[in-house]
């Protein structure tokens, strides 16, 4: 197995864990314990359902580190091709939306204090209590939103050195545009025009879903080896 393919294989199976852990924690968790306008409802069960709370937060530690290695793997894959655009990927794809993450756990964390019953929280009602529980997880759900911004800016200097490389079908990239346009359109109308958030986060979600195609292939087949000198005219390129 050449070194490319290889390279190529690695940051295919951290792709797909990401891809498999991340929606344990930003939706599955979510979905299950959120009732929407119900602060009531929601620290009920949030109350019954700690341990689901604490693997939502698990998941999201987890998928948050491997994609730190999966954007250093990618770095290693395209720096041939265009040094400056591996670099966006690096520095939009983890050094930015890295640290909105670990932070946003935050909120859960929070929650999980607040309906946990601790002795210095006797000075709050059970009302105060729950509002504030729900909050902390709307803040949590708005992060996600924010951190959706450069998980879609990402995908685009991603998708530039796919094209270029010569050893990845060149549809894979522009199917990273769509999906990183898709994150930029649902992050944006769900902050900035939030009465149409629902209906334009379906259509998004949809779009997002051609992100799958460049994980899948880069852990099945890898990638062809580069024609010699093919690296160096297209580094001069970037």
């Amino acid at each position: 197995m050449n070194s490319t393919k290889k390279q190529a294989r690695v940051a295919g199976f951290l792709y797909l864990l990401v891809g498999v852990t991340a929606p344990i924690g930003l939706m599955y968790v979510p979905g299950r314990l959120m009732v929407p306008g119900d602060a009531t409802a929601t620290a009920d069960r949030l109350r019954a359902s700690e341990s689901l709370l604490r693997i939502g937060i698990g998941s999201e530690l987890f998928h948050q580190v491997v994609g730190i290695f999966l954007v250093l793997a990618l770095y290693r894959l395209f720096k041939g091709v265009s040094e400056t655009h591996a670099r966006l990927v690096v520095i939009l794809g983890a050094l930015v939306s890295v640290p909105i993450m670990f932070l946003n756990v935050l909120n859960e964390i929070a929650a999980a204090i607040l309906v946990s019953g601790a002795d210095f929280l006797s000075v709050f009602d059970k009302r105060q209590l729950d509002a504030l529980a729900f909050l902390f997880l709307r803040l949590h759900n708005q992060g996600i939103t924010v951190a959706s911004i450069f998980w879609g800016l990402w995908l685009f200097p991603f998708g530039i050195l796919v094209i270029r490389s010569g050893f990845i079908p060149r549809v894979l990239g522009f199917l990273l545009f769509i999906a990183g346009s898709a994150y930029l359109v649902s992050s944006f109308t769900s902050l900035v025009l939030p009465r149409y958030a629902h209906p334009v986060g379906q259509f998004a979600m949809v779009l997002e879903v051609a992100e799958l195609p460049i994980m899948f292939w880069l852990l099945i087949w890898g990638a062809k080896a580069q024609p010699s000198g093919a690296p160096a005219s297209s580094a001069a390129g970037g």
